[in-house]
């Protein structure tokens, strides 16, 4: 996935760095072994803060334990990380589907987007594509297949170019070739653009557009209508409320999958996607 780098995940880091993030929960999940039960009387005081209650021996003490426990059961250590990473996953995925929710008709139904695929299928895959991104390059003849061969699948292509110059330049032409033979030489273009090897220039984009069949003064004409401009200021401020930050980023129903993935996961998050909607 073409992005903005972001800080490795929990389980990549050094395990010292894991570790020391665990040490408090891990010191607390101990207490209830280390420390006496509380007596009646001492039930009906108010309760103080656990670190008032240790002395620096006790402290010390609890310090040895948790370090002789860890040494002793140290998976218990990535059964936490992953217990910790399946929550974070939990969380995002709760998080993308109200996302998807409070932004469905920009995302589905924004009116300038290519729509491929079955116009009435019962899941729409939206795709978020740079021209120049070699991930997006990568992915293209899994995202075809999937449509090709899945008649239900409603297909709708988001121009978010974010790689320079030449990748806008690329994205003003494509949504421009919509407005040529009622927007069917549009898949041609993108095929063209995407199976392209290397980085593209202005002069690729026009040579390409002309191998599509396009008429090269009107394209660019075309390209230059503020309405095109538009389109793609709003697939930004769709990106940013959606955290999409590279590309590809697919919503597969109420889902946000980042970055590449194969054929088979494509299909099976489609599958869930139906399952879901029953």
């Amino acid at each position: 996935m073409t992005a903005i780098p972001q800080p490795a995940p929990l389980a990549a880091r050094p395990l010292r760095a894991a570790l020391r993030a665990l040490l408090p929960a891990l010191a607390l999940a101990a207490l209830p072994a280390l420390i006496p039960a509380p007596s009646p009387a001492q039930t009906a005081a108010p309760l103080s803060a656990p670190s008032s209650a240790f002395s620096p021996e006790d402290r010390a003490a609890l310090r040895a334990e948790i370090r002789s426990y860890l040494l002793d059961n140290p998976e218990v250590i990535m059964e936490a990380i992953q217990v910790l990473e399946d929550r974070r996953r939990i969380a995002s995925e709760s998080e993308g589907r109200d996302l998807v929710a409070r932004n469905a008709a920009a995302l589905f139904e924004d009116g300038y987007s290519h729509v491929a695929g079955n116009p009435d299928g019962d899941v729409t895959v939206v795709e978020f594509i740079d021209y120049n991104c070699g991930y997006c390059k990568k992915a293209h003849d899994d995202v075809r297949k999937l449509v090709e061969t899945d008649p239900g699948l409603r297909y709708v292509v988001k121009e978010f170019p974010i790689l320079g110059p030449s990748s806008v330049t690329a994205a003003r032409a494509a949504l421009a070739a919509r407005e040529q033979d009622e927007g069917r030489r549009y898949m041609a273009f993108n095929d063209a653009l995407m199976n392209h090897k290397g980085g593209l220039s202005d002069g690729d984009v026009w040579a390409l557009a002309a191998e599509a069949g396009l008429d090269i003064a009107r394209l660019k004409a075309d390209s230059k209508d503020p309405d095109i401009q538009r389109a793609i200021e709003a697939t930004y401020s769709l990106a940013k409320v959606l955290k999409i930050e590279g590309t590809p980023t697919f919503v597969i129903g109420d889902s946000i999958v980042r970055g590449y993935v194969p054929l088979d996961r494509l299909r099976e998050t489609v599958a869930e996607t139906r399952e879901r909607k029953g």
